[in-house]
């Protein structure tokens, strides 16, 4: 800390700030000057607007980006259902949300095992979802396993939300129509929703977690009593800056949209990647981990844990959370999470080392775990048996670990793929985790316990309090 240590060196410059009003050019003079759509744009370049929200969006929540490009986006033939080979599923699952699974019992998945032959696209798998794509309701959970560069004339975009990226192992080089990013592990990566991006793995393979918002934007949370910095410092998020590339000739680009939770694909002569200059607010952006601040209790007891979120949705519906390498120091406090039923439906998922409330060995990297609406979850047997014991001296915890918590103020149901298809799912988890709890309660042999009740063998026009011993 204050930034991560990453194997791969980073190779793409950045703006930064998050929200904030941004200009890029990747030629000289080619913004326009004072306006935004001047009757001969600089260069013969082609105006065109993305808007991430409705016109009239108040000041502060108004996202829309203004783009100068070689040819205007709408340039292209009519789309089509993706044509897959290889007898592949349409689209792995991802319209599979009528057809969820839902349970109370809490669910935990051994890492996900990469697919060698799937691109970023293909290897997209829903986990857990809840609401409607069309209506722009909801949200959904997915895993990627990726093994595949995506072919170099591609790009995808989604118009159902925007993509939260959590890479778990391996390197995103990520090509956006606004810019470069280069994803590493304990980087995080937000596209907003109809960015059109290509994603390439300079290092291989690749897995990791991604959650979509298919209502609101991710935002930064406030600070309340904390005041004007904390947590995720606005100066930390990494926004792209203008790079393009002209089409070579003879070449053929396929755009593929995700739409309505289905692909489809379209095929144009041009690149989709010549927006030479851009301004606005509407854009990707990533963030290190590692600058994370974190805050917490320096006398006693364990704060909500809401004291470690990074991100939080527009409209309330999620919140991402990690938990970084931290001191504890708090006195007569049992100091890992207490047992807890919560309103917010919580997914788990490890990026590396091992997290402190699960030491049973798992919950492992690459793995995931859902407690959903109102379900019951915390330290596992071992974990509060060590913990209610242990001297309470200043400790570090969570080095070289680093866990997330995605909450969503929804129930969320399962996805075959993720209940049964998979194979991953641990049919032992509960067993493992909590069934070797047993009650510590001893009464002391004088004590009284006092238990109001009425006394049904009483005249029912008595209003009575019973005081009993002993029941």
């Amino acid at each position: 800390m204050p930034f991560s240590k990453f194997k791969t060196p980073e190779k793409y410059r950045y703006q930064t700030g998050f929200g904030s009003y941004q200009e890029s050019e990747a030629v000289e003079g080619a913004l326009p000057i004072g306006q935004n759509t001047p009757q001969r744009p600089p260069f013969g370049l082609y105006t065109e607007k993305i808007s991430g929200s409705a016109f009239q969006a108040p000041r502060p929540d108004n996202q829309q980006t203004w783009l100068y490009r070689i040819i205007p986006s709408v340039v292209h033939e009519p789309f089509e259902p993706e044509a897959l080979q290889d007898g592949a599923e349409q689209a792995t699952n991802y319209n599979a949300y009528d057809d969820l699974v839902h349970t109370p019992t809490q669910v935990r998945w051994d890492p996900f095992d990469i697919e060698e032959k799937a691109d970023w696209v293909h290897s997209m798998h829903l986990l857990c979802a809840a609401g409607d794509v069309s209506t722009k309701s909801g949200l959904g959970y997915f895993i990627f396993t990726a093994g595949n560069t995506m072919d170099p004339t591609s790009a995808f975009s989604s118009a159902d939300g925007e993509l939260l990226i959590i890479l778990q192992t391996g390197v995103l080089d990520i090509k956006t129509e606004l810019g470069h990013l280069l994803v590493r592990p304990l980087e995080i990566c937000v596209i907003p929703r109809g960015i059109k991006y290509n994603v390439s793995l300079p290092e291989g393979p690749v897995r990791g977690y991604a959650l979509e918002l298919h209502q609101g934007v991710f935002t930064l949370p406030n600070l309340g009593p904390l005041g004007s910095f904390g947590c995720a410092n606005t100066r930390d998020f990494q926004i792209p800056v203008a790079a393009y590339e002209e089409a070579t000739e003879g070449v053929e680009y396929k755009i593929i949209s995700k739409f309505n939770g289905r692909l489809y694909e379209a095929r144009q002569g041009h690149s989709p990647f010549d927006i030479v200059a851009w301004h606005g607010t509407y854009y990707p952006y990533k963030y290190d981990l590692g600058r994370f601040m974190t805050v917490g209790s320096i006398s006693y007891d364990h704060p909500d844990p809401s004291i470690f979120t990074l991100l939080a949705s527009s409209e309330g519906l999620a919140e991402l959370a990690i938990f970084p390498p931290r001191w504890l120091v708090m006195e007569n406090t049992f100091r890992p999470p207490w047992y807890h039923r919560n309103t917010m439906a919580e997914f788990m998922g490890l990026i590396q080392g091992e997290y402190d409330a699960r030491t049973d060995g798992g919950f492992r990297p690459g793995g995931a775990s859902l407690h959903n609406v109102m379900v019951g979850h915390g330290p596992d047997s071992a974990t509060h048996a060590r913990a209610s014991e242990m001297e309470l001296l200043p400790q570090k915890v969570g080095e070289g670990s680093m866990a997330f918590v995605l909450e969503a103020n929804v129930l969320l149901g399962l996805s075959q793929w993720a209940w049964s298809k998979s194979n991953k799912r641990q049919l032992n988890y509960n067993a493992r985790t909590w069934l070797g709890l047993r009650s510590h309660f001893k009464k002391p042999e004088k004590a009284k316990v006092i238990s109001p009740f009425l006394d049904q063998q009483l005249k029912s026009s008595g209003e009575v309090q019973a005081r009993v011993n002993g029941h």
